[in-house]
């Protein structure tokens, strides 16, 4: 390899040049010694001010008059190393191991020598259950204020789903009292399972996203969360507003099996059905098949019974108004309107009878006094009546034309004749 030269007669010039001031300023040419940048980092470090964080314990351990611990997160995945005086932890330290919550006042302190940021904590406290339930109670208003309890949220359960989201312990009873007791209530019925940390500081973050990753199946129908029971504190991770919020989040209907009676964790509240344990969680979410077939032959019985009864009832009502006398002889239902019309007829004939002969007589007497004045009277006396061509009557020889026809009505008839001569009228 060739042997820079420049680069060797460079590096002492570089390094007799000022140091930058600002961290900003420095570069890959002028850069910091870690010996510069470690008592800066502790100064700025030593000028914050003492805190109070909660957290839980865990590698809780004793060095001659040192406690050390990591303080651990209670929903996520972050912890930061303390130490206490053993005098500040003796009056707690009966109570006090691995998964214990604590308050501790602490100030920050970088160790120039590793690099390693701890805390030295002069007082501590542990975090009692009266204070643990009333913020677990400040939460429940802020989540009940929003409207995440309303029962108008809540999404009915399937019937009979084909496949159950179920989130439970990597070990434990929880997993096989619902699959078991769901398999014997319905066999068909398939479940996909996520086996999760369900107490400690995982236990938030893994079962809120093995309950966003079963709500993003679209095969998964209803979810299971489950736990078997537990001590208060065990089951703190359940009224996590970040667990709870993912829970009220979920599109697919939720139930909510921790098996806790005397305290009700905040998931029961927002969950769409709450079991009291995982047993009955199995039994709500499944249908019993033989209850089901049971049910299903009871309700066909009864309504083959119902239909029986039914046709019974109205055959009988048939036959009954079938044997009424009106229906087996119709006609007798008539015979009295038969009679009364024949009453009627008869009598509208009588009548009729009596008026067509007043009017008969009322015709003989005026065709009497008509024939007495007509002129058909007189022709029967002989006389006749001599008519024009056109029917005009002759009064006057006068009017008659010899050779003329004329037209003579009689009594009896019409007869016609020729005119002769015409003698003059007389007086």
């Amino acid at each position: 390899m060739e042997h820079d030269e420049t680069a060797e007669f460079a590096a002492p010039a570089q390094r007799s040049l000022p140091l930058p001031v600002k961290a900003a300023e420095t570069s890959a040419d002028r850069p910091w010694p870690v010996r510069h940048l470690v008592p800066k980092i502790a100064d700025y470090v030593g000028r914050m001010s003492p805190v109070w964080v909660e957290g839980q314990v865990l590698n809780l351990k004793r060095w001659n008059n040192l406690y050390f611990l990591t303080l651990r997160d209670v929903d996520l995945d972050m912890s930061l190393r303390v130490t206490l005086p053993a005098r500040d932890v003796a009056p707690i330290v009966d109570r006090l191991t691995d998964g214990s919550r604590i308050v501790v006042h602490a100030r920050p302190r970088f160790l120039e020598r590793t690099g390693d940021l701890s805390f030295a904590g002069d007082a501590v406290r542990l975090v009692g259950l009266g204070e643990l339930l009333a913020q677990i109670e400040r939460l429940k208003g802020v989540l009940a204020a929003e409207g995440l309890f309303d029962e108008a949220r809540k999404v009915p359960l399937p019937f009979l789903p084909a496949v159950v989201g179920l989130v439970c312990a990597q070990q434990g009873d929880a997993e096989h009292d619902v699959v078991s007791n769901a398999r014997a209530r319905w066999p068909a019925v398939r479940f996909e399972i996520r086996r999760v940390t369900v107490q400690g500081a995982r236990a938030v973050p893994e079962v809120t996203a093995a309950i966003r990753d079963l709500d993003t199946d679209p095969a998964v129908e209803v979810i299971v969360v489950a736990r078997g029971g537990g001590s208060f504190e065990d089951l703190l991770p359940f009224s996590n507003e970040a667990l709870v919020r993912a829970a009220a989040a979920c599109r697919t209907p939720l139930v909510s099996a921790i098996g806790h009676h005397l305290d009700q964790p905040l998931l029961d509240l927002v969950a769409d059905w709450r079991a009291s344990t995982p047993t009955d969680a199995a039994k709500r979410v499944v249908p019993d098949v033989t209850a089901e077939r049971a049910a299903l032959l009871q309700a066909r019985h009864r309504a083959r019974t119902a239909l029986r009864h039914r046709l019974a009832r109205e055959q009988a009502g048939l036959d009954a108004t079938r044997s009424r006398p009106v229906l087996a002889r119709p006609e007798t239902m008539l015979a009295p309107h038969q009679a009364r019309l024949d009453g009627l007829v008869g009598r509208g004939r009588r009548t009729t009878n009596g008026l067509l002969g007043d009017a008969r007589t009322q015709v003989a007497a005026l065709a009497a006094q008509v024939r007495a004045l007509s002129p058909a009277a007189t022709l029967d006396r002989g006389y006749a009546v001599v008519q024009q061509a056109d029917g005009a009557v002759v009064r006057d020889p006068a009017e008659v034309e010899v050779d003329q026809v004329l037209g003579v009505r009689v009594a009896r008839g019409r007869f016609f004749v020729r005119a002769g001569g015409t003698e003059g009228a007389t007086a």
